[in-house]
């Protein structure tokens, strides 16, 4: 039988750590994206045959009509800066040593945008509806990771 319980201080709890571990897939969808990025530097998008939105990153399905997709536009990584933010502190809380900034940036081509982080620079802050470019790591430091993208910067 369960009892409800009423009084907070009732509650038991048992103190420990759960090691977790984890492997990210990128999916069916994804790896043509990874793959284009990591070997030609290109953006990968997945044009929808029935209604026209073109998706970056790619979807296996239109989220507009349903229909199946195929990552198969490779678009230049350059697009407009739609929206961004200043962030002071990181993911734990700890206030950063310098403020960094992060961007909804639209490829040019593409009907969705990508949340990347922003070149840190005095000179160019970001405005929305800049032009920006994104700069990618050497070819031989790719790895076939978002992170192949070093940041956008202003055109």
């Amino acid at each position: 039988m369960r009892e409800k319980i009423t009084n907070p201080d009732a509650i038991r709890t048992w103190p420990g750590k759960v090691p977790v571990e984890y492997v990210y897939t990128v999916g069916v969808a994804s790896e043509p994206f990874f793959r284009a990025l990591m070997e030609r530097g290109r953006l990968l998008a997945s044009p929808c045959p029935e209604c026209g939105v073109r998706y970056l990153p790619p979807r296996l399905f239109c989220e507009r009509c349903f229909s199946r997709l195929e990552a198969s536009l490779e678009l230049e990584p350059r697009g407009t800066l739609e929206a961004f933010t200043v962030v002071h502190v990181d993911l734990d809380g700890n206030r950063l040593d310098e403020p960094q900034a992060y961007g909804l940036v639209r490829i040019h081509g593409a009907d969705t945008a990508l949340v990347h982080r922003l070149a840190a620079s005095d000179a160019d802050e970001p405005e929305v509806g800049m032009e920006v470019e994104a700069v990618l790591l050497p070819p031989a430091e790719r790895t076939g990771s978002i992170l192949d993208i070093r940041h956008f910067r202003p055109v």
